[in-house]
């Protein structure tokens, strides 16, 4: 049987987690990359020995190889250095831009043809390096960030009012670190506007939870940070890619104009097909979210700045 061949480059939490999650929708055989000897290989078998159980055929391996990851379709980067209690996603830039721009060189040489999810953090600007390292068109390279901030504010509003997080419709922009911006106008509790079932005191503190939501977990595990959520949020991006669904899901991805904004990575909404991004979609937004968006942007192009890879 002809699979699509997934890497995942990182087989930490978010990896391994992101792996399965990934087998278990069936969406390809999987290779678990690390630079750490033996850490690739003893996941992807603990993994492939909960196959029975879990109802998958797909092939996962481990390597400390590179070329074992060539003419993968999708190729998902998590490696990176994680946060500690009291660091910003900022404070692991440095670290982790090395780590990324190694892995889209390599990809970029293995994998020509592969689509890139970028997750390691800060995310918008590691998306900027994996893009520049690549060379890969701008529709070839996303990073997973909103699917996963809009699940923590999904989640935070149905605890709030007491609701299925099911029936939460929503959607976060915006940069993956303290300048999100949760589109409450656009915002609603099983076709019900949010705001008219709460104040907006209490959508200002939803909004605040939602900015900090990885910066609690950090907080409360001391020694990493979130993986459940995020493993799956890659998953559902996968799916949409992979399986050419189109589904409009926000993720980073590079701006050219759109929302008025021009050559960063930034949370917008987006259709993700064979193809990467298909299309960004403009939505209307408010005053406010739009002087909001402007600020994620501006804090996020003094990070691509910094990076001096413009």
């Amino acid at each position: 049987m002809n699979r699509d061949k997934i890497s995942i480059i990182g087989a930490g939490n978010v990896g391994a987690t992101a792996a399965l999650h990934i087998a278990q929708k069936g969406l390809g055989d999987i290779v678990l990359f690390d630079v750490v000897e033996g850490r690739p290989q003893g996941v992807a078998l603990d993994l492939s020995q909960s196959s029975a159980l879990a109802g998958f055929d797909v092939k996962i391996s481990g390597t400390n190889d590179y070329a074992d990851t060539a003419g993968s379709d999708l190729v998902i980067i998590t490696a990176g250095i994680p946060r500690k209690p009291g660091m910003t996603r900022e404070d692991v830039m440095s670290v982790n831009s090395g780590i990324v721009s190694q892995a889209a060189e390599q990809v970029a040489k293995t994998s020509p043809d592969a689509i890139i999810l970028v997750v390691t953090n800060p995310l918008d600007a590691m998306c900027f390096v994996a893009w520049k390292k690549s060379g890969f068109p701008k529709e070839r390279v996303l990073g997973m960030a909103g699917v996963l901030d809009t699940s923590r504010f999904r989640f935070f509003a149905a605890q709030e009012i007491g609701v299925s997080a099911q029936d939460v419709e929503a959607l976060v922009l915006g940069s993956h670190g303290d300048e999100m911006v949760p589109v409450i106008s656009a915002a609603r509790v099983g076709g019900v506007p949010l705001a008219t079932l709460l104040s907006s005191e209490k959508i200002d503190a939803l909004v605040e939870r939602t900015r900090q939501g990885g910066a609690e977990i950090v907080g409360l595990l001391k020694t990493g940070s979130a993986y459940y959520a995020p493993g799956l949020s890659i998953a559902e991006m996968a799916d949409s890619i992979l399986n050419d669904r189109k589904r409009l899901l926000p993720c980073s991805c590079l701006v050219q104009g759109e929302f008025g904004l021009d050559s960063i990575f930034i949370g917008v909404p987006a259709i993700l097909s064979r193809n990467g991004v298909e299309k960004i979609v403009e939505l209307e937004l408010t005053d406010n979210e739009k002087l909001l968006l402007a600020a994620a942007a501006e804090k996020i192009k003094n990070l691509q700045d910094g990076l001096g890879l413009s």
